[in-house]
């Protein structure tokens, strides 16, 4: 065959499947504009936002998990000036030891609540609490105020002073805390407590929320994806910063492939043990997949578009296997009943231990969308926008079987939701 003859060959295929993608566009764009659950899910979201900032029905805190994750639609109905306060408040009960508190309640209303609330004469008007557990509370915040200053364009937020230090110091000393408390130098990676996937009880005692002498101390993803988008965020909102976080960021990211990625099974690792497991001897724990861990991971980059598609494939097959409705299934297979001492965890396929949770399940769905995968993030986010519609609202997390529970009127899943939709509504 002529060399001429073959590059037109060649030309016509690469001519054909264009043609084919841009149908293939167009059909679902036209999809995405007569979808009967989009305006209804977006406007309920609205409506949702505008009654407060608390996480939902059964929550009376702020929490900057999230804040961080409704913020984009918290700036569709309030001026910017109210995101902001919200923001402030988290900096005036920082720690004195840079740490960030989970979320803040009004001080005449903490009632009976079992916290050990901390306070600030920075801020009087609250109180504030941490599930020491975890270790996210640092980086959501800094993640949170880089979606302000792209919402709203006001960087002057790192200029504000709160007591001896500015916005933009107190976002690097929150992240030195992690970096002097919660940090190994052997793996080079954060740590925390032992917890499912994300989730904020460990598996020791009771309630399960704070650090003590039983807690298992272990290395997962989610916490260090976290960290990795954080100090992107950081250096993109400071650009002097890149160097003392640059460096890293770099390493956390590498790390993070060297030790939790399971190249072989395409998958990431539940845990990384430094005191050993919380769990039975001979309990294999990496049969179980962390969903929300693994859509972190694919915001932070740590995953290519290949292994992108083999973990929606996974997560799909899983859900399948499971019998869940949604690709917001926490993980699976479920710890078996009994592993976590909090009842909430049992039995399986509760709460974190195998709920299905929209609040992260969007999160996947936006990161899908971001990657190229727009046919696969509309097909999966039909689930998710239809209990909304069949449940007249947004709940914390559904059961297996697709039935709701948790907090009503949850805003984490009403924000993630709206994102989501937006972003589909702005293909082309």
């Amino acid at each position: 065959m002529k060399k001429g003859y073959s590059l037109l060959l060649l030309l016509i295929v690469f001519a054909a499947a264009a043609q084919e993608k841009n149908a293939g566009n167009k059909i679902l764009v036209e999809k995405i504009k007569s979808n009967q659950y989009f305006p209804l899910v977006k406007a309920k979201a609205l409506e949702v936002m505008k009654t407060g900032f608390n996480a939902g029905d059964g929550y009376r805190e702020v929490w900057i998990r999230d804040y961080n994750t409704f913020i984009e639609l918290a700036a569709q109905v309030y001026p910017k000036e109210v995101l902001k306060e919200n923001l402030l408040v988290f900096f005036r009960m920082q720690g004195d030891d840079g740490n960030i508190i989970d979320g803040f309640t009004p001080a005449e209303k903490i009632g009976a609540v079992n916290y050990d609330f901390s306070y600030s004469k920075l801020e009087p008007r609250y109180a504030g609490h941490k599930n020491t557990v975890e270790t996210d509370q640092e980086t959501s915040l800094v993640q949170a105020v880089y979606k302000y200053i792209q919402l709203t364009g006001d960087k002057t937020i790192l200029s504000e002073k709160v007591g001896d230090k500015t916005v933009s110091e107190r976002l690097k000393w929150a992240m030195e805390f992690l970096m002097k408390y919660r940090f190994n130098g052997k793996y080079g990676l954060l740590i925390g407590a032992t917890t499912a996937d994300w989730g904020d009880v460990q598996p020791e005692h009771g309630w399960g929320v704070d650090l003590d002498s039983n807690t298992h101390p272990a290395i997962d993803i989610y916490d260090n994806a976290m960290f990795v988008v954080a100090l992107n965020n950081l250096m993109s909102m400071d650009p002097a910063a890149k160097q003392q976080w640059n460096k890293v960021k770099n390493n956390v990211a590498s790390n993070c492939r060297k030790y939790l990625w399971d190249k072989q099974q395409q998958k990431f690792i539940p845990h990384i043990y430094l005191k050993g497991s919380p769990f039975p001897a001979g309990f294999d724990e990496n049969r179980i997949y962390y969903f929300g861990g693994t859509a972190v991971a694919i915001e932070a980059g740590l995953l290519n578009r290949e292994e992108v598609k083999a973990s929606l494939n996974e997560m799909i097959k899983r859900v399948k296997q499971a019998g869940a409705a949604s690709i917001g299934l926490t993980l699976y297979p479920p710890y078996p009943k009994g592993y976590f001492v909090n009842k909430i965890m049992n039995p399986v396929y509760s709460y974190q231990n195998g709920g299905d949770w929209t609040w992260f399940g969007a999160r996947m769905i936006q990161q899908l969308i971001k990657y190229g995968f727009a046919t696969e993030a509309y097909e999966q986010l039909q689930p998710m926008v239809k209990r909304v519609k069949d449940n007249n609202g947004f709940y914390e997390w559904y059961s297996v079987d697709n039935k709701p529970r948790g907090s009503g009127t949850f805003r984490g899943e009403a924000g993630v939701l709206y994102t989501a939709i937006v972003m589909l509504e702005s293909l082309k």
